[in-house]
């Protein structure tokens, strides 16, 4: 299987090319962005963060000093903005306070998911992005266009996110430049289905 995967890889990579994803100027942007994205597709999401940026609140204590209100209005672009503007401003808050703890960048992937996990709103999904794109811990990204990947080249089938993570977990190389660019090819094929 693992020789399947690693051929489906370069298949991807020779028809689309290589994707240097997550498009961001800094870790606390991919996070945001892995906010936003929730439920609507990425073209909004520029413009929301070009929103963010113009008012130049891309940062974490600027962004929770800004009055809901706001934000709300910088975010709309991306939907859903009055949800997401509380799952960021939490989001923040789990942000600045793991930045504040010295030993963060050795804390296990698993410890560092679940601090993620524990903040409302935030998904398996959205945390795995900001691990894997803005912490660069070597965790899989599942989304629907993985499910379907892997369908469509009947490589697995299950019911439950983490085992499709664990599938490819597994069998790849832990590195986290693969997960990253496997990743965004699986997203670049998928929005060509």
């Amino acid at each position: 299987m693992r020789q399947k995967l690693i051929e489906l890889y370069r298949r991807l990579e020779t028809e689309h090319g290589k994707q240097n994803w997550w498009p961001a100027e800094s870790p606390y942007e991919v996070m945001v962005g892995a906010i936003l994205t929730q439920n609507t597709n990425w073209r909004n999401v520029e413009k929301a963060i070009a929103n963010l940026k113009s008012a130049d609140l891309l940062y974490p204590h600027m962004l929770l000093e800004t009055e809901n209100r706001k934000l709300e209005t910088l975010i709309r672009p991306s939907g859903f903005y009055r949800q997401k503007t509380e799952r960021l401003k939490l989001a923040t808050k789990k942000w600045l306070e793991l930045a504040g703890k010295a030993h963060y960048s050795r804390m296990k992937t698993e410890l560092l998911r679940k601090h993620w996990l524990s903040v409302k709103g935030i998904g398996k999904e959205t945390a795995d992005s900001i691990l894997l794109y803005a912490f660069n811990r070597p965790i899989f990204v599942i989304d629907e266009y993985t499910r379907r990947f892997c369908d469509y080249y009947n490589l697995f089938k299950a019911k439950e996110y983490d085992e499709y993570r664990i599938f490819f977990e597994r069998i790849l190389p832990k590195r986290v430049k693969l997960y990253k660019e496997y990743h965004a090819l699986i997203v670049q094929w998928g929005k060509n289905r």
